[in-house]
């Protein structure tokens, strides 16, 4: 076994020592994860790699149990952290761009509902993998792993335990049914 995976073992058998010398040694991937996904999403000026790392640690530490069980699977789960983060953040700032619990001023144009904000668009990715998982649970995994993960084929099939055809004929049917929720 890997340094990682028994490390990981360790984490499941209650030893908290062991996630974090774990989180430590998988930090800087976990920086370019963060980078990689922040990237996508230039307006988040106020969520960075730092925060959303250190977000995601606190997430996975806070969570009452590590399902984890390889780099793999770890990298899998901090994909799924990942998103929530953001996904929270998007809802955060939207709710900010809204007025939050400011008073309500109607206008008589129609042209403030008509801009579009950037977590206007992750939020609907997240509702449309909500959707997804609704039809078809593995195939949202799929997509979460890969657009938020950054995990490649061969390592999406070995955290789910498929073969990496499989993992390729999950993402073709979730880009088809996420074309049609986005449409």
């Amino acid at each position: 076994m890997t340094e990682i995976t028994t490390l990981l073992a360790a984490v499941r058998n209650g030893d908290n020592e062991a996630g974090e010398q774990a989180f430590a040694i998988l930090y800087e991937d976990l920086r370019k994860l963060a980078h990689s996904r922040l990237r996508q999403h230039k307006t988040f000026t106020l969520l960075d790699t730092g925060s959303l790392v250190h977000d995601c640690y606190l997430k996975l530490v806070n969570g009452q149990s590590w399902p984890i069980e390889s780099r793999q699977h770890f990298f899998a789960y901090a994909a799924h952290v990942m998103r929530s983060v953001i996904v929270d953040f998007a809802r955060a700032r939207q709710a900010e761009r809204r007025g939050g619990s400011a008073d309500v001023v109607s206008l008589d144009t129609d042209l403030y509902d008509k801009l579009s904000a950037p977590e206007d668009d992750v939020l609907r990715v997240n509702d449309a993998l909500v959707a997804l998982a609704k039809i078809d649970d593995r195939a949202a995994q799929v997509v979460e792993m890969r657009y938020f993960g950054g995990l490649t084929e061969p390592d999406i099939a070995d955290a789910l335990g498929v073969s990496e055809r499989t993992v390729r004929r999950n993402w073709e049917k979730a880009k088809l049914l996420l074309a049609i929720e986005l449409g």
